[in-house]
Formats: structure tokens, C-alpha cells, sequence
């Protein structure tokens, strides 16, 4: 039966992916056991195909019609052209839609969550026809309070990350059955998706605060975001891996995201900032300049994570950090479109994200993430770990300055621990820190000022130390760790002044 309405359906092409997805979902389907089903899917993978060829194959072997929900008009207009594709006519029940005839002639609603909500309490829509419920985004929890009126109906999930959105409602509660499609490495491979090159920059961010959401909150995102030090490294990271790239930068509020524009723009590069306070035509004119520039920057809050589909995208920048995986996917996915010429695209994370979550194109169990949820969440990083594991590496413009250094590291975590062995003062950590940032500044300089310049320059690797330090002799206070910090350039300029001091007392004896 199946096969027979394939081979009278001429319209959009499957990959065989979806075909095969197609199948498991369908077997699912018409089995005789009772309960919703969810599909994983990656951004990106063909979702709206896939769902939309179930509409048109349901509607066909059966005598009843379908529902389909999203929580966004946008993704309900993408969805209603998407079926028109497939040949299945539709109706959009948006705020112009006060109530539908019972006579008529759609099989097919795509619906907003809201709008429906409404309607079906007011009772102006009848819904005992509806079949099948494909419920687009569905790890949003606001859809779950439709579930009632379609108790007799077989709802279908479709998302990208079978995690819920709200912890307290996990997705296993309201779904009996996870069917898992193909996974991001695989569509790599097969060239679906660009391949990722990924560049991770260090942020401490112990300041953020996590709400009742469990995501860090607007206020303390934007404290951070918005500083001097912060908007110089997005900046600089821009500079240094995506210059010339087609750029979309996520920010974690309104003002983060005006502060990078003001950035990028006195540096002299063009950039345009979209937020949900811009009307329907400004934004319209935002997105058509960023699709038809080719080097584009364009700053961002919250609006382009779902329902935005622009294949030129090559670099992402995560200029936020998220405790969200479905969020931390959305917005990768929207560089991962794949186009004649385009292989691969930047992920540049300026929020730990990669470290918290792993890499976006990792191997994850979904199964076990929609099977336990707690479990998964649990064992996320905290920051302050995460800080723990952190490696400086001294940027290359600084490192040339060093040259005549074979090495310039020093790992306070393996000192830490081979004087904690010799039972040696922890002090000792910083005294030799000390001794081998005396040594690489002298062995590059010429004179005493020189090497005390080159001292200054070693700032930012100083306080990673002092913080690495302060981590392990678990006393990490701000001001002790500034005390620690002063006190470190002080031993620092009085070493390397010991050293020429004593190559003039040999000089004076000669």
C-alpha cells in the first residue's frame, strides 16, 4: 500500500535517510500499540520533508486528517509551503482564523500552539477528525497542554534533540517510543552537512547566574558579554578565524548584541544587529542584506536559533555560553547547510560550550538522554571545573616575541602535584612559575628594561596561573587570587633584576 503511493506521488525527492526513517516511522504507525511516538532528526537532516511526506502517505491510507503544530509563525508558513510541495493542501490556522466549517476541504491544519490553544477552548474547532498530531519542535513543553483534546489521536514528536525543555516535564513522560534518524558524523559523510572546524577560546565564567529556566540569565550574560576584555577577544577571535566570512554571532541579550555591533563597527567592518523588537520589515531588509553580502556580519538574540534556513552562513559564533544542548544544536546547525563550493564551516565558541556538551558533530547517545534525562543533566560540567581544565596558550603574535624560547608552558596542575609527592610547600607552585617565566623573558631580551617589558606582556598568562593555583589549594577568592597576581609581577620583576644586576657585578670584575 505503501509502495503504491509512492509510485503515484511525483514531487520533492528522498534521500534514502529519510526513506528509511520514513519506514520505521510508518511500521511504528501502524502497529497496534497504543502510545506517541518522537523522531530525532539533526537540524538540517529535512525534517519539514520528512514530516510533510508522512502527512501526504497518512492522508492517503487513511480517512482522517492531520495536525501539524509549531511554535512560530514562521515555522508554520515554512511548514504550509513544504507541504504544498508534496502536493497536500493545507490550511494555516493563525489569529485571522476565527473558526473552520465542519465541511471543510482541507485534510491537512499546520497550526501555532497558541492560536490552537485558544481556539479549541473556545470550542469554534472540531478535532475529533484528526488522525495524526505531528508536532513539530517538540521539545517545547508548551505543546503539551494540547494533548488533551487529541487523546484519540496518535501524536508524532519531531525534533533535533529529545531533551526537554523544562527538566520537570521530561520528553519520556509524554512519548513511549524514541525512533532515532541519522546521526550528524553520518550525514558528514555523506555530505548533508559541512564539517565543522572548531575554535575554542577560553572564558571564565564562575560570574554567570543560572535561572529558573536552568540556563544563565540575560543580567549576568550581558555583565560579562558587554565588558572591554570580552567584546577585544570576539573581537580578536573574528580577526584571527572568520575576517572576510560570511559571520552570524549569537549573543545572550539585547544589549550584548548592540555592544558587538558598536564593536565591529569602530573597527570598521559591516555589521548589522537583529533583535524581536525590530518590526517584520526591518527584519525582512536585516536578512536580505546578510543573504546578499558575502562577507556579512550579522549579530543576533534569539531569533535565528529556529525557522532560519541561510546555506552561506560559514562561520558561527557562539559569543554566549548556553546550559542547553537543544540550543547549543540550533545554533551550530545554522552553518551547517552544505553548497556548491561550501564543505565545512567555523564554529568559533567564546562560551565553554564545546567543553560542556562535546563536540557537535560527536557520536551521543540520544536514546539514553531521552531515557534519562537527570542522569545526562548531572553530569554536565560546572564552570568552575571546567575553569579547572583550562589551557593557556600564548597568542602567536606574543609567542613570536619569545622566539628564542624552545618553551614557553608551564602546566601549574603537574607542578601542584609533584611538589604535593615531595611534600614541598605549595608555595613552591608559584616560586618556580616564577623561575620560568624569569628565564623565557630574559633569554629574549637585551637589556633589563626589555625583559621587564616582556614581563608586562605576560599578564593574561599570569592570572591563569595564579587561578589554576588558587584551584588547587582550593582558596579561589577574587581578592586573594588579585593578592596572589600582584604578588606574583613582584617576585617576577625582582628575579629577572637579580639576574642583569649579577651580570654586571661579573662585568665590573672583569
Amino acid at each position: 500500500m505503501i509502495v503504491e503511493t509512492q509510485e503515484k506521488f511525483v514531487g520533492k525527492k528522498l534521500y534514502d535517510y529519510q526513506k528509511k526513517s520514513l519506514d520505521e516511522i510508518f511500521d511504528k504507525l501502524n502497529d497496534d500499540s497504543e502510545g506517541n511516538i518522537l523522531f530525532q532528526l539533526p537540524t538540517g537532516g529535512g525534517k519539514t520533508v520528512i514530516f510533510s511526506e508522512i502527512t501526504r502517505r497518512y492522508i492517503a491510507e487513511n480517512d482522517k486528517k492531520v495536525m501539524i503544530l509549531t511554535h512560530r509563525i514562521e515555522l508554520c508558513k515554512q511548514t504550509s509551503r513544504m507541504l504544498d510541495e508534496f502536493q497536500v493542501a493545507n490550511k494555516v490556522i493563525d489569529s485571522n482564523v476565527k473558526a473552520l466549517p465542519e465541511d471543510n476541504p482541507f485534510n491537512c491544519y499546520v497550526a501555532m500552539v497558541e492560536t490552537l490553544n485558544n481556539r479549541l477552548n473556545d470550542e469554534v474547532l472540531k478535532v475529533n477528525d484528526v488522525g495524526l498530531v505531528i508536532i513539530d519542535e517538540a521539545h517545547y513543553n508548551s505543546f503539551t497542554k494540547l494533548f488533551k483534546f487529541f487523546d484519540q489521536s496518535t501524536i508524532l514528536g519531531v525534533t533535533a534533540t529529545p531533551l526537554s525543555s523544562n527538566m520537570k516535564l521530561p520528553m519520556k513522560d509524554n512519548y513511549s517510543d524514541l525512533i532515532i534518524g541519522e546521526s550528524i558524523p553520518s550525514l558528514i559523510k555523506s555530505g548533508f552537512l559541512a564539517k565543522p572546524n572548531v575554535f575554542t577560546y577560553d572564558v571564565g565564567l564562575t560570574s554567570l547566574k543560572i535561572g529558573m529556566n536552568g540556563d544563565y540569565t540575560v543580567k549576568s550574560s550581558e555583565a560579562l558579554y558587554t565588558n572591554f576584555s570580552m567584546r577585544e577577544k570576539l573581537l580578536y577571535a573574528y580577526n584571527q578565524r572568520a575576517k572576510g566570512k560570511k559571520t552570524l554571532i549569537f549573543n545572550n541579550g539585547i544589549k550584548t548584541s548592540i555592544y558587538v555591533y558598536n564593536t565591529f563597527a569602530e573597527a570598521g567592518l559591516d555589521i548589522r544587529h537583529l533583535d524581536n523588537t525590530h518590526s517584520k520589515k526591518e527584519r525582512q531588509e536585516i536578512l536580505d542584506w546578510f543573504r546578499n553580502k558575502p562577507d556579512a556580519i550579522l549579530s543576533s538574540v534569539s531569533i535565528l536559533t529556529t525557522g532560519f534556513d541561510e546555506p552561506s552562513v560559514e562561520t558561527i559564533i557562539l559569543n554566549r555560553a548556553t546550559r542547553s544542548l537543544t540550543l547549543y544544536f540550533q545554533m551550530i546547525g545554522r552553518g551547517s547547510r552544505v553548497l556548491p563550493g561550501k564543505t565545512d564551516f567555523n564554529i568559533i565558541d567564546l562560551g565553554n560550550n564545546v567543553a560542556r556538551f562535546g563536540p557537535w558533530d560527536g557520536n551521543i547517545d540520544w536514546n539514553k538522554i531521552f531515557i534519562s534525562p537527570d542522569y545526562y543533566l548531572e553530569s554536565l560540567l560546572a564552570d568552575a571545573e571546567l575553569e579547572r581544565r583550562f589551557k593557556y596558550v600564548m597568542p602567536d603574535d606574543l609567542r613570536a616575541m619569545f622566539a628564542k624560547s624552545e618553551d614557553v608552558s608551564f602546566d601549574i596542575n603537574e607542578e601542584y602535584d609533584r611538589v604535593t609527592k615531595l611534600r614541598e610547600r605549595p608555595q613552591n607552585v608559584l616560586s618556580n612559575s616564577v623561575v620560568q617565566h624569569a628565564k623565557i623573558c630574559i633569554e629574549n631580551s637585551e637589556d633589563l628594561f626589555d625583559a621587564w617589558s616582556l614581563a608586562r606582556l605576560l599578564t593574561p598568562d599570569i592570572a591563569h596561573r595564579v587561578k589554576a593555583y588558587a584551584y588547587c589549594i582550593t582558596k579561589s577568592t577574587l581578592n586573594y587570587r588579585k593578592w596572589l597576581q600582584e604578588d606574583y609581577m613582584k617576585q617576577l620583576r625582582a628575579k629577572i633584576k637579580d639576574h642583569f644586576d649579577a651580570l654586571a657585578d661579573e662585568d665590573d670584575e672583569d
